[in-house]
């Protein structure tokens, strides 16, 4: 497609649910040289409204049909991580580019499986980590690579969010059962953290941690501790806690160098603060409307050659190595 710089790139979307309703869905509309044209959901009444609202052409309650639908030229797979690897097969194998939601997969080696899928196919294999490509994302990582806390030494991470005590034993939500989310609440949101730190620092060369089910609310770990190493040698550690008192709520990263610190949110919209010797800045930084569409247009530009994607397969699946080794797997 490279030498078509004028192409639009032809979406759809498996799965269009909560993520897709604002997220992600409108930003295939929004980006240039992008359109939504199917989507897919296995209730066909709900794939056909989304289809009403979002002004999409088709839709379908069969995967296999958007996959094979020839107007079709990329596909979005926006289920949870427990059918990843099964559709990302089906759209290599059709020979069309894969867009696939974080977490990547159930584990590291359902990573590796779709990775080597699509490079059999010749097809590119993208991830939503989207946060490689929002504005306070972004300015921590040039505050970083300018040097304006020195050497970096080593990060914290610290994410606790208070117990959900009200969920229905009998319908519990997808995030907290780990044969369909891979695991608890750490898969789903320390896999932004950590990709992140990757996308900042580096490669993580070596990990490990602890992991608990305290309150027992669930299936899934409801505590994670974890230190890993970088390549270049920063250090890091984090603790991840979904059971904490009301109030309690914190999200924070923490980078230390030898010239200050930077604290950031992953999550809370609240401002990054830059600490040295010459005092506190802070920058705030909102996220556009739709969350995904700065990453998007990075994943069209390349489809279009005119940019380069940051997120692909190869750099999610280290995020996905990374949290298996934290968990003992």
């Amino acid at each position: 497609m490279a030498e078509e710089t004028t192409k639009t790139i032809r979406w759809g979307i498996i799965g269009c649910g909560d993520v897709t309703e604002v997220k992600s869905g409108p930003a295939f509309q929004k980006v240039p040289h992008s359109k939504l044209v199917a989507v897919m959901r296995r209730n066909g009444e709900k794939a056909q409204d989304y289809a009403r609202r979002h002004g999409v052409p088709r839709w379908y309650d069969d995967a296999q049909a958007l996959i094979q639908d020839p107007e079709v030229d990329a596909v979005y797979i926006a289920t949870p991580p427990g059918s990843h690897l099964e559709y990302t097969l089906a759209v290599a194998a059709a020979g069309k580019p894969v867009y696939v939601e974080k977490p990547m997969a159930l584990n590291h080696t359902q990573c590796q499986e779709m990775v080597a899928a699509c490079q059999k196919a010749g097809v590119p294999l993208y991830v939503a980590y989207y946060r490689r490509r929002l504005p306070s994302f972004l300015k921590v990582k040039e505050l970083v690579d300018s040097g304006a806390i020195g050497e970096v030494r080593f990060v914290n991470i610290r994410l606790f969010h208070p117990a959900q005590d009200n969920l229905d034993q009998q319908n519990l939500p997808w995030r907290v059962l780990p044969e369909i989310s891979g695991g608890g609440l750490f898969f789903d949101l320390a896999s932004h953290q950590l990709d992140y730190l990757d996308y900042l620092l580096g490669p993580i060369a070596s990990a490990s941690g602890q992991t608990a089910n305290q309150a027992g609310l669930y299936p899934a770990e409801d505590i994670v501790t974890g230190q890993f190493r970088f390549q270049n040698g920063v250090l890091g550690t984090g603790i991840w806690c979904f059971t904490v008192a009301p109030g309690q709520f914190r999200d924070e990263i923490e980078i230390i160098g030898s010239r200050g610190r930077i604290t950031f949110p992953s999550f809370a919209l609240e401002p990054i603060k830059l600490e040295t010797e010459k005092g506190t800045e802070e920058f705030f930084l909102p996220p556009p409307q739709h969350v995904q569409q700065p990453f998007i247009q990075t994943i069209v530009e390349e489809l279009t050659g005119q940019g380069q994607c940051p997120s692909t397969g190869e750099t999610a699946a280290r995020t996905a190595w990374v949290m298996d080794q934290i968990v003992g797997r």
